[in-house]
């Protein structure tokens, strides 16, 4: 029985009123759901942090709901974000005004000026999760809590630097700049905040650089657990791509992430005709996909070990015969720990 896709895709329906003068201004009309998101945004988080910080206006009572509509917002922003950094959203004449999206709402989702940006676009598409990434999951068992902990941990208090490090040696110094002027712009303004007030910068500042960056490296653990040893650098079978699920609705399809990693400039509407009309190649490919999943509960399950779970929801594209059985053991054997300094002494076999 052919698969059925539920996720969203490009409108067919021309726009009406105020969305014509947004489509007007786009690069790409079929991006206009962006531009909603701004918009919102910008009317919402911006004046709330606003009020939080006003003197005098502070209570513990108005934080919860401020961080809990952050949390509700910050996978629709940081797609956002990711889309527009990959692809522009405006028409070239208004393309000065790239930065609001990243400098003006990032800081508010815990998201440090253009650090994204040289973090992604500089090395994690070039690198490709192989040794030279420094959010690479191969060097760890990807089923683990302890081993995620640590992957974790390291990204905290050494990512930034080893980054940066990393820009410098493959001489591209404006990510380099980038990496450095996020962190340390982002910085500035937190130590000022604390001394004006410590509840304000813990509520709009700490936590949420903290709780982002957690669910950013949770969901780069999630998007390439399951690696084939023998093949690290194909795409079919260094990432994962989740359909049908609540996720992709409202964070532009992002659970397709092999699709992405093969051309990062796809739209996020071409997603899943992308995987419609080549499920055989996943097939071939040994690709891992699941249904009605996001990467958070894959890498839930993936914590509990939860294999038999991960199988009942592994994608059986037509002319897959292996039972649940053979799926569990493919994932577990996808998830093993790989020893990173034999790959980088074949690297060059690897690559041919």
């Amino acid at each position: 029985m052919p698969l059925v896709l539920t996720d969203p895709v490009a409108r067919v329906s021309p726009p009406t009123g105020l969305a014509r003068l947004g489509v007007s201004l786009l690069d790409d009309e079929r991006d206009l759901p962006f531009l909603h998101l701004t918009w919102f945004l910008s009317a919402t988080i911006l004046p709330a942090a606003a009020y939080l910080a006003w003197p005098g206006h502070f209570r513990w009572w108005l934080a919860a709901p401020y961080l809990a509509f952050y949390g509700y917002m910050l996978g629709p922003y940081i797609l956002m974000l990711h889309n527009t950094s990959h692809r522009r959203l405006l028409v070239k004449k208004l393309d000065w005004l790239a930065f609001y999206i990243p400098v003006v709402l990032g800081p508010f989702f815990g998201e440090t000026p253009y650090t994204y940006f040289a973090h992604h676009i500089g090395m994690h598409h070039p690198e490709n999760n192989l040794p030279e990434d420094h959010s690479s999951t191969m060097r760890f068992q990807r089923d683990s809590a302890w081993h995620f902990a640590r992957y974790f941990g390291r990204f905290v208090f050494l990512g930034i630097v080893e980054i940066t490090g990393y820009f410098i040696k493959k001489k591209r110094p404006r990510f380099a700049r980038m990496m450095m002027l996020g962190e340390l712009s982002y910085l500035a303004v937190t130590i000022a905040c604390f001394f004006y007030d410590w509840r304000v910068c813990l509520v709009i500042f700490v936590l949420p650089v903290s709780i982002t960056r957690l669910a950013m490296m949770l969901g780069n653990w999630a998007q390439h657990a399951f690696i084939d040893e023998a093949t690290p650098a194909n795409n079919y079978r260094n990432s994962i791509t989740c359909i049908n699920s609540v996720y992709n609705k409202r964070c532009f399809n992002d659970g397709y992430h092999i699709g992405h990693h093969l051309k990062q400039t796809r739209h996020w509407t071409e997603m899943p005709v992308e995987f419609s009309q080549n499920e055989e190649k996943y097939l071939k490919e040994g690709a891992v996909v699941f249904h009605t999943l996001d990467f958070t509960a894959v890498w839930f399950f993936l914590m509990l070990k939860r294999y038999d779970v991960l199988a009942k929801h592994f994608v059986r594209i037509e002319g897959d015969t292996r039972d649940d059985a053979a799926i569990e053991a493919l994932l577990r054997q996808r998830t093993r720990r790989i020893d990173v300094g034999a790959l980088e002494m074949g690297t060059d076999a690897v690559a041919a």
